[in-house]
């Protein structure tokens, strides 16, 4: 069992879910990033998926598309800072876990050797690049089995069964589940919950690592439906949306809404 899926296990023998917030970062400052990971934290997140902004982020919707925009607007961010960054905020808070997730082009310029060196120096233990298909990661798996950090792959809702068996047996630290076709941000999931545990199970039938579902999860509803069928819920875009109305009281009252209510 990886590190990831340890850590994991572990934390879901005391609670029925785990919760996973997805901060830009640099947005809408680094500082402000920064601050904003740190009070979810101390909320009581398990794990922070920290994304470096991409111009082009294809599987975010305008939310997460008009931070990432922000963040790169009118500063320079380097890979190297983030990881230092979120090494120290990993070190601040030892009790939960820092993913980071990104697009290939900005992790193949610095270097992916490199990058997974970095990520296991700062206790970054989960690697997401949703554009990097697993046939295309050959490298990539080579350097995250010799430093101990977990490629996280995707399936969704129309992934081919054949290949969704195949990326949830694949699968070590955890498994990202897209709870529905289509980019981050708001989703029904009403009328539809039936279709999404069918998915589930069908996941659970392949698969021994920890499950984390995200896309579309904004109510606590949302995260209670998952509760017995997935190990962390994710939330993104809606997270974003509170902060951007009412900064980090507003988003915390959601966070706290949605797992600690």
């Amino acid at each position: 069992m990886s590190q990831l899926a340890q850590y994991i296990a572990e934390k879901r023998q005391q609670k029925p879910i785990l919760s996973m917030t997805h901060v830009v970062y640099g947005y809408p400052s680094v500082k402000e990033s920064l601050d904003w990971m740190a009070t979810l934290l101390e909320a009581g997140a398990d794990f922070i998926e920290v994304q470096f902004p991409f111009s082009d982020p294809v599987a975010d919707g305008p939310t997460i598309v008009a931070a990432c925009h922000g963040a790169l607007h009118d500063q320079t961010l380097t890979v190297e800072q983030c990881l230092k960054d979120i090494g120290q905020l990993g070190r601040d808070f030892p009790q939960a876990r820092i993913a980071l997730m990104s697009y290939l082009n900005p992790m193949y310029r610095y270097g992916l050797e490199k990058l997974v060196k970095r990520c296991a120096e700062e206790n970054i233990l989960g690697l997401i690049l949703p554009d990097l298909p697993y046939e295309q990661a050959g490298e990539l798996r080579e350097y995250c089995n010799a430093h101990g950090v977990d490629p996280v792959w995707l399936v969704t809702p129309v992934t081919p069964k054949d290949r969704l068996a195949f990326l949830a047996s694949e699968a070590r630290g955890f498994l990202y589940c897209v709870a529905r076709s289509g980019v981050t941000g708001n989703s029904n999931h009403n009328g539809k919950q039936q279709s999404l545990d069918d998915y589930l199970a069908e996941i659970n039938e392949h698969t021994n690592a920890p499950i984390g579902v995200g896309f579309g999860i904004r109510e606590k509803a949302h995260v209670d439906a998952l509760k017995g069928k997935a190990d962390v819920a994710i939330i993104g875009s809606a997270l974003l949306d509170a902060y951007n109305k009412g900064g980090k009281e507003e988003g915390l009252k959601l966070f706290n809404s949605l797992f600690n209510a």
